[in-house]
């Protein structure tokens, strides 16, 4: 080196170098987790927008960090090249690097029948998107995206995000509004309002409405309470004591009438019965024997003592 030289160049050239070793032992020691970390490569493809994901975001299972995503593009650029436009599907195409043992086909083939799906997810309201790896029942109503490609790396079906599912409840909701008959509607709604109405007042014929039926209703009401006050509830039950006790006397009194009527006509019987049986074993004794008693006929609730009158 020469006399000349400036000391200064000497120390920034060691002060750049010193500077490029810490920059490259800080890379090692922050990111020698990730660089020496076992991984693999999956990817899964999407028909909806993935607005606000980016590379870089994070993969997670069922909340848990697993990954990262290392590339997000179009079908149309990666699988599509050789396919006119017009009938490419561009799908959008996200691949992920999961960390751990790389799983083999017949592990994700697995995953998959058991309705391990991928959907995009929004963290709050800060709008920053994630992939969500998780198991779901609902995987059945939705068919798996259909592609006629060689896929680079195992493919993880995917769901429509709930941001999708949202939109779309919300369009098959106005398109069933569109195909209603509004006017038909409205005239069933009317005709309900006038039946409710003919309920309540009634039609002025037959039926006399349910306003009415209550203010009948509260009169009824209002008598059995007047009826039932204690006054007149007293009055009636002195009225019921003496008509009892008056249908009393006059079964008494039928009673004992009864009991004459019937011991005269039993008496009455037994002569009917002697009568015959003479008539019976002397018919002549009628004719030329002496006259029978006399059979008197009870008259006036009373019988007289027979006698022979000759």
């Amino acid at each position: 080196m020469s006399n000349n030289s400036n000391p200064n160049y000497f120390r920034l050239g060691v002060f750049v170098l010193a500077a490029i070793g810490a920059l490259i032992a800080i890379i090692l020691v922050f990111g020698s987790g990730q660089l020496f970390q076992k991984s693999f490569v999956v990817e899964t493809y999407l028909k909806q927008s993935v607005t606000g994901l980016d590379t870089g975001a994070a993969v997670r299972f069922r909340g848990v960090k697993i990954g990262q995503v290392t590339m997000i593009g179009l079908s149309g650029d990666i699988y599509e090249k050789d396919i006119p436009f017009e009938k490419r599907l561009q799908y959008v195409v996200i691949r992920m690097q999961i960390f751990g043992d790389k799983l083999t086909k017949d592990q994700i083939e697995d995953f998959i029948k058991n309705n391990l799906r991928a959907r995009v997810k929004s963290m709050g309201i800060t709008g920053v998107n994630y992939v969500e790896f998780d198991f779901t029942s609902s995987s059945s109503e939705y068919t798996p995206l259909a592609y006629s490609w060689e896929p680079s790396d195992p493919v993880i079906p995917s769901l429509p995000s709930q941001a999708d599912e949202i939109i779309s409840g919300l369009q098959k909701f106005i398109s069933t509004l569109n195909h209603a008959n509004i006017e038909e509607t409205q005239k069933k709604f009317d005709q309900l309002l006038v039946n409710l109405n003919t309920l309540m007042a009634g039609d002025g014929k037959s039926h006399e409405g349910l306003v009415r039926s209550v203010q009948s209703l509260n009169v009824i009401m209002e008598r059995l309470a007047k009826v039932t006050d204690k006054e007149e509830l007293n009055i009636l039950m002195r009225e019921l004591v003496g008509a009892i006790v008056s249908l009393r006397q006059t079964v008494t009194s039928i009673q004992g009438d009864t009991t004459a009527t019937i011991e005269n006509l039993k008496q009455t019987t037994e002569n009917l019965n002697e009568f015959s049986r003479i008539a019976s074993q002397s018919p002549s004794s009628l004719i030329w024997g002496e006259l029978p008693a006399k059979i008197v006929l009870p008259m006036n609730g009373t019988q007289e003592q027979p006698g022979v009158q000759k």
